[in-house]
């Protein structure tokens, strides 16, 4: 990975600040609404079933659905207790976003960018504050990502042996929260083996102070980066094993994902909030999450990513292809195929109906992009500068302006909503 200069100071100060305003933020009227809203009926039901040993949702992982429960049973079943989990865990997952760009680049300026950009593009906060599955899982894969690249820079292995061990738990717990970060979770030992050859040649195996983390032998890394992710997955299926009725059986884990694939590909009726990959890329087809009266005020809240960077971070994605390959931009290398791995799963997935959302991943390693191509911008004569400048800008104010209506604040009036449906498809 790129040397740290001299000039670049670690930015976890700034990384902490921003994650603080974030959760600050998130927090803020989060026990509204007081009811179920969008896929909450389907998650925070299935949470309930699950303290009572009773199988629900079986479509899906369990580990983000065991976490909803163990809040509604440590603070009891109410909104707030449904949703702080998503909530702590998106936070979490913005900072280990934060450190995993640091850690990858040496870049302070590219990572506090990163930070600001992921935590304003819109879609990291609203799937903050709704009692779904992918806020655990992509805030586990983030952790996961950190880990692994902070092991990479440890400098013993015993260091690296314990940042390896926290990757794998992860890296488990990840797949065990929704299987959308499936093709992130095989980087790591993707990049290892990588390194190793790179560094060893086709000499991989046998060598106990190859790299790149000499003491680590390629097989210890197979098990802190395959098996104990897999056996971690498969240990957040205990509580089903005990359902009063239908348990999972420890030894038929074939036959249940079997049965899990069938149960999502079932579903085949058409969705007006459906939309395919392509049309994510573009910010085509957002998600209405909310849209009804309270009390007397109209409440709203679309799942649309930010305007401006989600367009802008399609422009740094052709640069970064281009840095990668002709500059030798590393750090670039590892992104694209992130961002490529969490977007191609979808391209070739067989799922019948698909959302927005599913571009929860991608988006964020596209902030990612953006914020090297913006740090690319500032190394350069002043105009550029200003462009880099300008739309660092133009991505916290388009989150300032869409605000009331990606939070679900009061508005004026039923027709209100209007001021931030800029084209047709959003309605």
């Amino acid at each position: 990975m790129p040397t740290v200069s001299r000039n670049d100071r670690d930015p976890i100060g700034w990384s902490l600040i921003v994650t603080g305003l974030f959760l600050a933020l998130a927090l803020f009227r989060i026990s509204e609404p007081g009811r179920y809203y969008f896929d909450e009926i389907h998650y925070v039901p299935a949470a309930l079933k699950l303290l009572d040993m009773v199988p629900a949702n079986r479509e899906h992982p369990m580990f983000a659905k065991e976490v909803i429960a163990g809040f509604i049973a440590l603070i009891g079943d109410r909104p707030f207790a449904w949703r702080i989990g998503p909530v702590l865990f998106g936070t979490l997952g913005l900072l280990a976003f934060s450190r995993f760009i640091w850690l990858i680049s040496g870049r302070r300026r590219a990572a506090i960018t990163a930070t600001v950009l992921l935590a304003t593009n819109f879609t990291w906060f609203v799937q903050s504050r709704i009692a779904m599955l992918d806020m655990v899982e992509a805030s586990l894969c983030m952790v996961g990502l950190w880990q692994f690249a902070a092991a990479l820079r440890s400098g013993s292995a015993g260091a690296a042996r314990a940042r390896l061990a926290m990757t794998g738990i992860a890296l488990g717990l990840s797949l065990g929260a929704k299987w959308s970060s499936a093709p992130a979770l095989a980087i790591p030992g993707l990049w290892f083996l990588t390194l190793r050859i790179r560094e060893n040649g086709w000499k991989i195996v046998g060598r106990r102070k190859a790299g790149p983390i000499p003491g680590i032998s390629l097989i210890e890394a197979g098990f802190w980066l395959g098996l104990l992710p897999l056996a971690v997955y498969w240990a957040t299926y205990l509580p089903a094993m005990f359902y009063s009725v239908r348990p999972v059986s420890p030894w038929g884990f074939i036959e249940q994902h079997r049965h899990m694939i069938a149960l999502q590909d079932s579903v085949k009726k058409l969705h007006p909030y459906r939309s395919q990959w392509y049309q994510w890329m573009v910010d085509w087809r957002p998600i209405w999450y909310q849209f009804e009266s309270i009390d007397g005020r109209q409440h709203g809240i679309v799942m649309l990513g930010n305007p401006f960077s989600m367009i802008a971070g399609l422009f740094a994605l052709i640069w970064s292809i281009w840095a990668a390959m002709f500059r030798r931009r590393s750090e670039l290398t590892v992104l694209i195929a992130l961002y490529a791995g969490t977007l191609g799963m979808w391209i070739i997935n067989g799922k019948p109906i698909q959302f927005y959302y599913h571009y929860l991943l991608p988006g964020a390693f596209l902030m990612a992009i953006l914020a090297f191509a913006l740090d690319a911008l500032w190394d350069r004569p002043d105009k550029w500068r200003r462009a880099g400048t300008i739309a660092m800008w133009g991505s916290v104010g388009m989150f300032v302006l869409f605000y009331p209506i990606i939070s679900g604040a009061p508005l004026p009036t039923k027709e209100f909503y209007n001021f931030w449906m800029w084209l047709p498809n959003w309605r």
